[in-house]
């Protein structure tokens, strides 16, 4: 078994590796797990060194502590305090839009699993959640947009009218709900969820990884067209809600821990 991280004063992400089985894992406790840019950057390298390794067969990403994640911390990727991005091109994107990973990912949630906890979730192949985790994309209620894929995963796992139920609520929901819509495949207690997970992987890495490989390869071509057309809108939608005086506001009332106050311009 070995391991490894990177970090700074603001959370890390490391990944252990056992066996034929790497466990990523989303550390920023203080913040509920919010994520920063450099920590979103260290979580695509270790999907990378997964995805570039024969030898790893299964990932399975998770979370310390109580929470999945409360989503990103705001002002270090949008407005006047936004960090620049410093990743390496060509890396596994964490939400799947550019080059996603083509072997299996088990995500591991619980608690807290809000806008891009959900996000990174359904870009993964299984869904393990704790019977605590409850599931929020507020996106929009801070003035923005989902930007990491939930305007298209939502449909493919629930269909339009329940995605449209939650996207335009931005409404929170319990595990129960999330197994019902399809966006989780099992619930279990608490400590009980990642424990199951690391069975799932278990039974995945008694059959042949090149095959797994080749069918997921195969399902991602299905989708494939959809997919791209959906992501190619991002850029447009970005374009039109950050030009907003409502995307000022909702940074401003983030800062200010307060309930925004739109005005639909």
């Amino acid at each position: 078994m070995s391991n490894s991280s990177t970090n700074n004063d603001a959370g890390k992400v490391s990944i252990q590796i056992d066996g034929h089985v790497c466990t990523i894992t989303v550390d920023n406790q203080a913040k509920k797990n919010a994520f920063t840019p450099a920590m979103m950057d260290q979580l695509a390298e270790h999907l990378t060194t997964y995805e570039e390794s024969d030898e790893l067969w299964v990932a399975i990403l998770c979370a310390a502590g109580d929470h999945t994640t409360a989503g990103l911390d705001m002002p270090r990727f949008f407005g006047p305090t936004a960090e620049p991005n410093k990743r390496r091109p060509g890396l596994v994107d964490p939400f799947s839009l550019e080059r996603r990973c083509t072997k299996p990912v088990i995500a591991v949630v619980q608690g807290m699993t809000f806008t891009i906890g959900i996000e990174m979730m359904l870009a993964a192949d299984i869904v393990i959640a704790a019977d605590n985790a409850r599931f929020q994309q507020l996106e929009s209620r801070r003035g923005i947009a989902p930007l990491g894929g939930a305007h298209f995963r939502y449909l493919t796992r629930t269909g339009w009218g329940n995605a449209m139920y939650h996207l335009f609520m931005c409404d929170e929901f319990d595990a129960a709900r999330a197994l019902e819509l399809g966006f989780v495949q099992e619930v279990h207690p608490a400590g009980r969820h990642l424990e199951r997970a690391r069975e799932i992987a278990a039974v995945i890495c008694e059959c042949a990884p090149i095959g797994l490989r080749a069918t997921k390869k195969a399902a991602m071509k299905y989708i494939e067209a959809a997919e791209k057309a959906a992501i190619d809108c991002i850029p447009e939608i970005k374009e039109t809600v950050f030009a907003t005086e409502d995307f000022k506001e909702g940074i401003q009332s983030f800062v200010e821990r307060r309930a925004a106050k739109f005005q639909g311009r």
